[in-house]
């Protein structure tokens, strides 16, 4: 069938063709009637619908919201305080709060559950009770339906369970219904107008019904309205229903903790309860409102016909073509908000760190490598002692300009973590290849800013790697001609930072600094540690480094070097020491070997002999072993072979049944313990197993015996600190590899248990039960019938009459023998 081209329709007609309507949407006579084009401030909705097809019908398709409907343009900091504040906040005041949710369809299920939600986190800032705080609900859709009445429940616990039972009904959009049930009955179970009334209504500003008249009836009544949002609110409607000023009671559910704020922060301001503590203020914030709208946009024409009533004629025509989209709304506002000052306001953290806030008044620092000793970043230890350190680093073509920035980096950042204006220490920086400059004259710059900017200019020279001449140039004149000698002089230092093997002689050069009194430390990799401890003189001066991170945590070590003087240990004090090491599968073998050369390393400050200091050892896992006890070894080399020797046990280790170990068998006058001699137990452990072992530790503190624990790695604080006793006798280290820093403070430790005065009769000394009497700065034991001695430790002889050498009475048959008979002499079989 040939149909003739379509003209323009006459002037006054209309034509009709199919057109698609979307809910809500106003009914169209005619699809040649024009719709207005959307607003400029509207922009399209990510998930708006395609054109389709010319008059053919299209379908609804769900909005998946990408970016808030509301949104505070504040920084994300803020935000956080926001959050944080609303969790804060209370209001103790006597006032009636009544709650009107939407459970209409347009609202839905899910949208209804968020209302409650949020209807929840508001009642957790309430101090309900009859006194104070009363609560109501009313849910409305079709009609309005009085959940509970305000009078209905008296603590914040019943009415949250109550909201949450709420069961949506569903039903038209009634708002104006609600508000006029509100103006006929009042609010349900309130009290009288002396209470402040606060109405909460909580919906999508979609009423089927007028809403103007009502709302403005309960305002003029002294209520006071929030209009909250959910879903894709009408914002003018909420405005509407809103009390004055409606910035201010206008919220977005969606954002709970930002709408609890702002409602708090409302009553607080408008004096109708005190929310906020004194120190929070309520600011106002710039924000931005969206809703979604459906709306019609004319794309062009299509060919339509009409029909005629007076022929059978069908006359064609171009018919205007729209399409729906939807399209975000932007209602530009301004939100009132409670914040509360910060911990990190006030840049708590030092030195770069970098502050991290814990709730409004916790907070804790990320700090740079070398800070972390403090929770501000602080230095953990200044340079307090007077000294002149001078950096000495490789500039060669073997370090490369790499290593050379990682050394200078590392300088600069010891010096911020360490140097303060009141510090005593003076600091000089030089660089060598073939040739030594020194950079920064030891005690130039006593400002750190300065001296930090001198370094900067600093640079990198290349060349041959001549360690030993550096070293002879620099206890030539590394410390400049100062005239103070002796007492008078401060002790200087040589920091050698290199990474590449000298190529010339070291071991001369180094000889002659040291004996010009120079102390010499070496930073650097592994390839280069047999030298540096050449250099040295000693293991302990060197610092060995991984990778450059590993470089920057050497800096606190490097501090307890420059500062630390050697201790001779309690070369004088007599002792019995004994060391136990946790040796149970929980540790591992590779961390027992670092205990072992972590004690042998402590054992080396003491005089080992049976007049001044005893050691032991005891090791414990899948079973307690007493490797060597008090008066095994004589002498500190036979001590420290021991130790070595001592076995990795494995298994689950228990530190009580260990230190009942020690009690019984090992801590005795008759295992080696000596009277009147200070006795210390150093127990080693990484935590695990030591629940048990509190009674145990008591027995031996009460024995006379003090016990050092010393807990290694993540630990369970709590089972060790029951351990340390009322003296706090708990060392807590990071891990096995950090034990050496720790032997300063164990020395210290066991050296004033040393110094602490002892009783003689613990332990006692007497044997069988006997009873330890102290007697004029000495001691005496009193014994049990049946033994006799100094110490009670040989058998009496009694009997009804004396009787000749070698004689003896036999019992009578069936008769056992008395104790008094039964003397075997020596070991052996007894007799039969």
């Amino acid at each position: 069938m040939h149909l003739p081209r379509p003209s323009p329709p006459p002037f006054g007609e209309s034509y009709r063709c199919p057109t698609w309507l979307p809910p809500r949407a106003p009914l169209l006579r005619a699809c040649s009637a024009p719709w207005p084009e959307p607003s400029p401030r509207a922009s399209t909705a990510p998930s708006a619908p395609a054109s389709r097809p010319p008059c053919a019908p299209s379908r609804a398709r769900p909005v998946h919201l990408s970016h808030p409907l509301q949104e505070v343009h504040v920084s994300r900091e803020t935000v956080g305080k926001i959050s944080a504040a609303s969790k804060m906040i209370q209001c103790f005041a006597a006032v009636d709060v009544l709650f009107l949710i939407d459970g209409s369809h347009s609202v839905g299920k899910g949208s209804f559950e968020r209302s409650k939600h949020f209807a929840i986190m508001v009642c957790d800032a309430l101090d309900i009770n009859p006194e104070r705080v009363r609560v109501g609900a009313l849910q409305f859709s079709s009609a309005p339906r009085l959940e509970f009445p305000l009078d209905s429940f008296s603590s914040q616990q019943e009415v949250k369970a109550k909201i949450k039972r709420m069961v949506f009904k569903g039903g038209r959009t009634e708002t104006g219904l609600a508000l006029k049930y509100l103006l006929r009955r009042g609010f349900p179970g309130g009290r009288n107008a002396s209470v402040p009334q606060i109405l909460v209504v909580i919906t999508d500003g979609r009423s089927q019904g007028p809403v103007e008249l009502p709302a403005k009836q309960l305002k003029e009544r002294g209520v006071t309205v929030f209009a909250v949002g959910v879903r894709f609110p009408r914002w003018e409607e909420l405005h509407t229903l809103a009390s004055e000023p409606r910035e201010q009671h206008v919220l977005m559910a969606e954002q709970v903790d930002d709408a609890t704020n702002g409602l708090l922060s409302t009553l607080s301001k408008s004096a109708v309860c005190t929310a906020a503590s004194p120190d929070c203020k309520v600011q106002p914030h710039p924000c931005e409102r969206k809703t979604l709208e459906t709306v019609r946009e004319l794309v062009g024409t299509v060919p339509c016909w009409r029909g005629s009533r007076g022929t059978d004629a069908v006359l064609a025509a171009l018919c205007p073509f729209s399409s729906w989209k939807r399209v975000f709304l932007t209602h530009p506002a301004t939100c009132y908000r409670t914040t509360c000052p910060g911990a990190c306001d006030s840049q708590p953290c030092q030195n770069g760190g970098t502050c991290v806030p814990e709730g409004l008044d916790r907070y804790h620092c990320l700090c740079p490598p070398a800070f972390g000793g403090e929770a501000n970043c602080a230095p953990k230890l200044s340079l307090e002692c007077r000294i002149d350190v001078l950096f000495l680093l490789a500039s060669s073509a073997g370090t490369t300009p790499e290593g050379f920035l990682r050394a200078k980096a590392f300088v600069k950042r010891f010096v911020q973590a360490s140097l303060s204006e009141d510090s005593r220490a003076r600091v000089g920086v030089a660089r060598y290849s073939g040739e030594l400059a020194v950079a920064v004259p030891v005690g130039e710059y006593q400002d750190v800013p300065a001296l930090l900017g001198s370094l900067d200019g600093l640079a990198f020279s290349g060349g041959a790697t001549l360690t030993g001449s550096a070293l002879r140039q620099v206890a030539e004149q590394g410390f400049g001609s100062s005239a103070r000698t002796g007492a008078d002089r401060p002790r200087r230092v040589v920091v050698l930072l290199t990474e590449s093997p000298s190529q010339d002689e070291v071991a001369g050069p180094a000889r002659h600094a040291r004996a010009r009194e120079l102390l010499l430390l070496g930073v650097g990799t592994e390839a280069v540690r047999a030298e540096l401890e050449e250099i040295t003189g000693s293991p302990k001066h060197v610092l060995v480094y991984t990778g450059p991170q590993d470089l920057f945590h050497r800096i606190p070590e490097l501090r307890r070097k420059l500062c630390s003087r050697p201790r001779p240990g309690c070369q004088a004090q007599s002792l019995d020491l004994l060391f136990m090491l946790d040796a149970s599968a929980s540790v591992g073998s590779e961390n027992f070997a670092q205990m072992q050369s972590f004690v042998r390393s402590l054992t080396l400050q003491f005089d080992v002999n049976p007049d001044v200091t005893q050691v032991g050892l005891v090791v414990y896992g899948s079973r307690v072993q007493t490797a060597f006890g008090l008066d095994t070894h004589l002498g500190r080399a036979a001590v420290l072979r021991a130790m070595s020797q001592a076995p990795y046990l494995g298994g689950v280790g228990s530190a009580g049944t260990a230190l009942l170990h020690v009690y019984d068998k090992v801590m005795t006058v008759q295992r080696g313990a000596r009277p009147g001699v200070p006795k210390a137990v150093v127990l080693l452990t990484g935590g695990m197993g030591a629940e048990d072992a509190a009674v145990p530790v008591q027995k031996l503190r009460n024995n006379g015996v003090s016990v050092l624990v010393v807990g290694v790695g993540p630990v369970l604080r709590e089972a060790l600190r029951r351990l340390a006793g009322p003296r706090d006798s708990l060392i807590h280290v990071a891990s096995y590899a950090d034990l050496r820093y720790h032997q300063d403070a164990l020395l210290e430790w066991i050296c004033m248990e040393a110094k602490r005065p002892v009783s003689l009769c613990k332990p006692s000394p007497c044997l069988h039960e006997g009873t330890c009497v102290l007697q004029n700065g000495s001691y005496r034991c009193e014994c049990r019938d049946g033994w006799q001695g100094p110490h009670c430790g040989n058998r009496s002889l009694r009997g009804d009459a004396p009787k000749a050498r070698g004689s003896r009475r036999e019992p009578a048959r069936g008769q056992q023998p008395y104790p008094s008979q039964q003397l075997p002499s020596r070991p052996g079989p007894p007799a039969r």
